[in-house]
């Protein structure tokens, strides 16, 4: 039996409690009642339950795709069976995917949400007549906020930018065990390789990376770690994994899983290096952290299954999955981050969207840290959920630690 897309939502619905409870608040109150709502984000599941969260706020929400090949049509048509403009398609082209942008911004948003900064992006580069009235946006990854910095830093950034990703509810739960287990989960169901035994190349050790390390270790995986930043490797090497170049790893590792937003971390000097059978990977948000044009010009390329893109190099079997995409959500079986993971990191969203309909009108241009009473807000929410419970300080304590008068 094939699940609709509705009934995906409703499945992944039942198991965000922190999101539910938010959706009923904004239910009764209407905090977002005026505001025109445009999205740019992978549109599953999980997504569809922040975007029907924001509606009944009273919003106005139309949604896009946030990668070419992550959207879920079932959750889409969906989303658009229950009178959400939705304009995402998963397999659309260049041409396509900006087009659909360009309708997102024909709805004149007053608050944006993006996956990756291409939302705003176009806002200031190629559509400015929508400027006037965006208050302010939210941004949901690593690679949006690095471009929102350097945006910034040149004074080209026109409205205030929360930076959903930075916030220790995103780091620790949605970039470490999110990241971490669907990467995995997605290469084991494409490939239907065995982890165990396998020598595993993370490239990055930020907390994606950790993530991504640490869950493959523990499934018997040999992990081994390539970083730029001297106090990361470091940390992957006191934490019990190989730490050594790409140009050295290149020859050894069975499965390589990118990690680090940046561009050209494999690339066409490392190719020839790597074993006939290896799988290539991406977890960052783009997919040019494989150099996939040198591939394209250089080797010949055999389609074995969905999913999955064999180049042939020198005889040599090389598999490329995902198209260098999102491996977690561009393979045919990904599904994204886990329920519960994506219910903390939706309800950060929630939360900061109606943060900045109440105060971005108060906010320079530039980026802006979620409020850590959100951040605090949701994981006392969470913690309730679980049944678990926390200690408090006592007022002596409370005393103690903002004094400097106790000593020995």
């Amino acid at each position: 039996m094939t699940y609709t897309g509705q009934q995906k939502i409703e499945w992944a619905q039942q198991y965000m409690p922190v999101l539910n409870a938010i959706r009923e608040r904004f239910e009764k109150e209407k905090p977002l009642m005026g505001q025109r709502i445009g999205m740019a984000l992978h549109v599953e599941a999980k997504t569809a339950c922040l975007v029907k969260t924001l509606a009944a706020g009273g919003a106005n929400v139309c949604i896009t795709g946030c990668n070419p090949l992550s959207t879920q049509n079932d959750v889409a048509a969906a989303l658009c069976g229950s009178g959400i403009a939705c304009y995402a398609e998963r397999g659309c082209t260049t041409w396509e995917y900006y087009a659909a942008i360009d309708k997102i911004l024909d709805a004149h948003p007053t608050l944006i949400i993006d996956d990756g900064m291409d939302l705003i992006h176009r806002v200031h580069l190629d559509r400015r007549d929508v400027l006037p009235e965006i208050v302010g946006a939210c941004e949901e990854t690593t690679t949006g906020i690095h471009r929102l910095w350097a945006m910034e830093t040149e004074k080209k950034l026109e409205f205030p930018v929360i930076a959903v990703n930075d916030t220790p509810m995103k780091h620790y739960f949605d970039n470490v065990h999110g990241t971490g287990e669907s990467v995995l989960a997605s290469i084991m169901l494409t490939t239907n390789m065995l982890l165990a035994g396998r020598r595993v190349v993370v490239a990055g050790y930020g907390y994606c990376g950790r993530g991504v390390a640490v869950k493959a270790r523990s499934l018997g995986a040999r992990v081994i770690v390539t970083e730029i930043d001297p106090r990361r490797a470091l940390q992957a090497y006191f934490d019990g994994f190989d730490v050594i170049s790409m140009d050295k790893a290149a020859p050894v590792g069975d499965l390589f899983i990118t990690t680090t937003g940046n561009c050209n971390i494999l690339t066409g000097r490392h190719f020839p290096l790597l074993k006939s059978g290896v799988a290539l990977s991406n977890a960052g948000h783009f997919n040019n952290e494989i150099e996939i044009p040198w591939l394209e010009e250089h080797a010949a390329v055999i389609e074995h299954r969905d999913g999955i893109d064999t180049y042939v190099i020198n005889g040599k079997n090389i598999h490329l999955l995902a198209e260098g995409r999102l491996v977690n959500l561009a393979t045919p079986k990904g599904m994204g981050h886990p329920i519960e993971v994506m219910d903390l990191s939706f309800a950060v969203q929630a939360l900061s969207a109606e943060y900045v309909a109440k105060h971005g009108c108060e906010l320079k241009p530039g980026v802006h840290d979620v409020p850590s009473e959100i951040d605090e807000y949701i994981a006392r929410l969470k913690l309730d959920a679980v049944g678990a419970s926390i200690d408090e300080l006592s007022a002596e304590q409370k005393e103690y630690m903002c004094s400097w008068n106790h000593g020995t």
